[in-house]
């Protein structure tokens, strides 16, 4: 099974899940589906922006130099040491032609970018992809909460004989379980 994780700059959220999904040998991707990378600043109305694909050490570096007690102190630096032993820099998903199974977004707003960008794809392959959103507030507890759902999900999914038929009863059952709507659609490339 081929997974996506995406949330919005592709450095809290779909990192998080990522690295807990590759640590338990799933084959995962992650992505962000902003026009630019995003981190809090100095300053709640200025923060710092970054293209998709600067290394996540650049950012480290950029930032350790402007402030190191602040973004250590707010987790920003912990973040992208993480994200650093995960990938090299933060990827777009609309800039993506892998093909998944599976790709899971972090927030409505992201899951609404995703379905949007499959219905405007032009090369029609007619395979099948699910698109399922679990909502994750965009913070460091959050995101640790989140990626045990996104976990969770992926392992349900792994261990059906036939996931695609018992999509819907996943969903279901992991609604139960964590109190989190999730929501679903299927797509096709």
């Amino acid at each position: 099974m081929e997974l996506a994780v995406v949330c919005m700059s592709n450095q809290n959220r779909s990192m998080e899940a990522h690295g807990a999904l590759k640590r338990k040998g799933f084959n995962v991707m992650s992505f962000g589906t902003g026009q630019l990378v995003r981190l809090p600043g100095l300053r709640r109305e200025c923060p710092k922006v970054y293209t998709f694909g600067t290394p996540y050490a650049n950012m480290y570096s950029d930032l350790a130099n402007e402030d190191f007690e602040h973004y250590s102190r707010t987790g920003i630096l912990n973040m992208l040491e993480r994200n650093q032993h995960i990938k090299q820099g933060p990827e777009r998903f609309q800039d993506c032609s892998h093909a998944f199974d599976v790709v899971v977004t972090c927030e409505e707003r992201v899951y609404d970018m995703v379905v949007e960008d499959f219905e405007k794809r032009s090369d029609a392959t007619g395979k099948a992809v699910h698109i399922i959103n679990v909502q994750i507030t965009d913070n460091h507890e959050e995101a640790t909460l989140g990626a045990v759902v996104i976990c969770d999900l992926c392992e349900m999914l792994h261990i059906s004989d036939d996931y695609e038929d018992d999509i819907e009863d996943i969903i279901e059952l992991l609604e139960e379980k964590t109190g989190r709507q999730l929501l679903h659609t299927l797509a096709f490339y």
